[in-house]
């Protein structure tokens, strides 16, 4: 016998073997993901973005109490975190269920007070998000003393110092001075403004998620059928993928776990009280 036409036989028999045990793997793991998108309930996977919801609603609670105290205010976490809140509560689970999850309760369970209220509510949230997006601004907060800086260095005696009294430009620059210092002023109202929009948002909020979870979603089950919950759940699980990739849920969490940290809010314990 030939033991090097073998030798080479067997190395076939093991490549080509193992290229078959890939592609096979290939379908299993692909009937593996189907099998536990399948598995999941879309009800659970609501609830468990109610969980990022209540962890930015302390992200707002905390910054609010930066406002009161008259700390500094940490003004891109405010916005990142609203930004987070329109993209995953308002346009992605808010939408959901609108879309999927109300229609169905509207026909066939007794809920229709609390469908409009919740719905009414979803408008003044993303109302809300963008009165929060817009005060929380570099620029419309700016510290008043950077403020009247620029108002100084653009002073209308400097500048007839400079351009030689000309009056249109010296007409225009007063102007200037006189917005900033009308800007400058209005800082605690914007500040104030944005103390508002956030107790109002989490004051909202917390009654409102704590509503769909023990009502809506308890009576969602009993007017879908298994079949529809099945395709609500790929749905859902595809929606995830489609925006935030493979591993959605979890991307957000830790944006949101990151802000956290920065807040110094993170670590758990420090909310356990002294008894």
């Amino acid at each position: 016998m030939d033991t090097g036409k073998l030798s080479s036989r067997r190395r076939f028999l093991c490549l080509t073997g193992g290229i078959a045990a890939g592609l096979a793997a290939i379908p299993s793991a692909l009937r593996a993901a189907e099998q536990q998108d399948a598995g999941r309930d879309p009800v659970e996977d609501l609830m468990r973005e109610h969980g990022v919801l209540r962890r930015l609603l302390l992200i707002y609670d905390e910054t609010a109490n930066q406002i009161r105290d008259n700390r500094e205010l940490p003004l891109e976490i405010i916005e990142d975190s609203a930004r987070i809140t329109r993209s995953f509560v308002h346009d992605y689970h808010e939408k959901l269920e609108e879309e999927d999850i109300f229609p169905r309760l509207q026909k066939g369970a007794n809920l229709s007070e609390l469908l409009t209220v919740l719905n009414a509510q979803h408008a003044a949230g993303r109302r809300l998000t963008d009165s929060i997006l817009r005060l929380s601004k570099r620029a419309t907060v700016m510290p008043a003393e950077h403020k009247a800086e620029r108002a100084e260095q653009k002073s209308p005696a400097a500048v007839e110092q400079i351009y030689g009294g000309t009056p249109l430009i010296t007409h225009l620059l007063g102007k200037e001075t006189r917005e900033m210092k009308m800007t400058q002023e209005g800082i605690p109202h914007r500040k104030q403004s944005l103390l508002v929009a956030l107790e109002q948002f989490s004051r909202m909020y917390r009654p409102h998620a704590a509503r769909e979870d023990t009502v809506v979603f308890s009576a969602f089950h009993s007017v879908a059928s298994p079949r529809e919950c099945k395709d609500l759940a790929e749905k859902f699980a595809g929606r995830q993928r489609e925006l935030w990739g493979k591993h959605g849920f979890e991307t957000i969490v830790e944006s949101v776990a990151a802000m956290e940290k920065k807040l110094g809010i993170y670590d758990l314990s420090k909310f356990t009280p002294e008894v």
